[in-house]
């Protein structure tokens, strides 16, 4: 693709229904390319943030939707595309109803920007402990173990954690994802 037809692309908002944007995704690629029209939208995203969670002790990699009921499209549209990707199942309507307005340059990067530092790193879940909470050690050598937290470090994402060994109230410091909470 030459640079020039590049520049004719520009990045919409799309509004849909929460919930659905992996299906509306793969229907708006269906339905344009059914059309013979794929060249004129080559990519839908969908902002999803990857996170660490862990469920049971185990580590899992979780993504949620950044921002539930919106998708970008990058595209040249022509109005016989609009009216094609407005009947879609599911979808609202582009940001800027009947004239669908395009982002700013600066404004697709950053948000593609974030996008792709979301999908690119294996970010930790920001999971704000309490001072005095309950937390049971779920990996290293005190596995199993449940202390009381004493110290919050979110900028390392570490804690202190008070645990009793042999009676004596011992520290720890150990990583988020080494302790859960105890319901």
């Amino acid at each position: 693709m030459s640079t020039e037809k590049k520049l004719d692309f520009k990045w919409y908002v799309l509004r849909t229904i929460s919930g659905k944007e992996k299906k509306i995704k793969d229907y708006i690629l269906q339905e344009v390319a059914g059309v013979g029209a794929a060249e004129k939208v080559p990519q839908v995203v969908i902002p999803v943030e990857k996170r660490l969670q862990i469920r049971n002790g185990k580590k899992v990699v979780v993504e949620s939707n950044m921002m539930p009921g919106y998708m970008l499209l990058e595209g040249k549209l022509d109005p016989d595309l609009i009216s094609i990707i407005r009947n879609v199942p599911n979808v609202i309507d582009f940001l800027g109803k009947e004239n669908p307005t395009p982002l700013r340059e600066s404004e697709a990067k950053r948000m593609l920007g974030i996008v792709d530092e979301l999908t690119d790193s294996a970010a930790f879940a920001t999971v704000p402990f309490i001072i005095g909470e309950s937390v049971k050690v779920v990996d290293g050598p005190f596995n199993d173990f449940t202390g009381v937290i004493d110290e919050v470090n979110e900028d390392k994402k570490k804690l202190r954690v008070m645990v009793k060994i042999f009676g004596r109230k011992t520290p720890l410091d150990l990583n988020y994802n080494q302790v859960e909470r105890i319901s």
